[in-house]
């Protein structure tokens, strides 16, 4: 088995502890593996939204929360701290369309799945955030849903875009204070697992939320790949 993104062969041994887990080994050999950052749960963690602090919870979370209609949000849980190589995983995955390079997340994403949501499984439904009709044609594919389907609870889709502009393009101020880019098309009753790649500001997450909140969904978590 070679590597998923330096090609070198590995050997893999899969053993009862992956077999009775259902968490398949990594498709990365040990050396690439050494270049992600994994993030570090409490107390360098914030609660809410994963952000590497020393607070239980951080400022921009707080800021959320004094909102005269709350935090939509429950929290989001991440795996990784971007990183350089983390960068180039990304930029060939999502942007340049190596849909199968996206593997490589699978084992780390459904232990953080088991790892946070575990007790809540037979009740979440996992949502994954869409692309605008012109990003998904870009690129091939959602990123979002490839994450989705790897957990193992039931994925629907309930949001369509409306607005197409690339969410890197904007300042960390144009992203919070943006209007909502989305447009529910399906009313769900059951607590919501959000699936994204990468959290940044945590606007877009909420911008999901309150619409599925103001359309009777209990509540909403999140579980991105990536905190920015």
């Amino acid at each position: 088995m070679n590597c998923l993104w330096c090609e070198a062969e590995q050997s893999r041994n899969i053993g009862w502890n992956n077999f009775l887990s259902l968490i398949q080994p990594s498709e990365l050999c040990d050396s690439c593996v050494t270049n992600l950052t994994f993030l570090q749960d409490a107390p360098s963690r914030c609660a809410k939204c994963s952000r590497e602090t020393a607070e239980e919870t951080c400022f921009d979370c707080q800021r959320w929360e004094k909102r005269a209609q709350g935090d939509p949000l429950q929290l989001n849980y991440s795996v990784f701290q971007y990183n350089p190589f983390l960068q180039e995983v990304i930029a060939k995955w999502k942007y340049r369309g190596d849909y199968v390079l996206g593997e490589l997340f699978r084992p780390y994403l459904r232990k953080a799945f088991f790892k946070k949501f575990g007790k809540k499984k037979k009740e979440l439904t996992a949502v994954p955030i869409p692309l605008s009709e012109e990003r998904l044609a870009e690129r091939g594919f959602n990123q979002a849903e490839m994450l989705a389907d790897f957990l193992p609870v039931q994925t629907k889709s309930a949001f369509i875009r409306i607005d197409s502009e690339k969410q890197s393009k904007k300042s960390r101020k144009e992203r919070v204070t943006a209007k909502n880019p989305f447009s529910l098309t399906k009313k769900i009753k059951t607590p919501v697992l959000l699936v994204d790649d990468i959290y940044t500001t945590g606007t877009t997450l909420r911008h999901a939320s309150e619409l599925l909140i103001k359309q009777g969904c209990p509540q909403v978590y999140a579980l991105t790949l990536i905190r920015g």
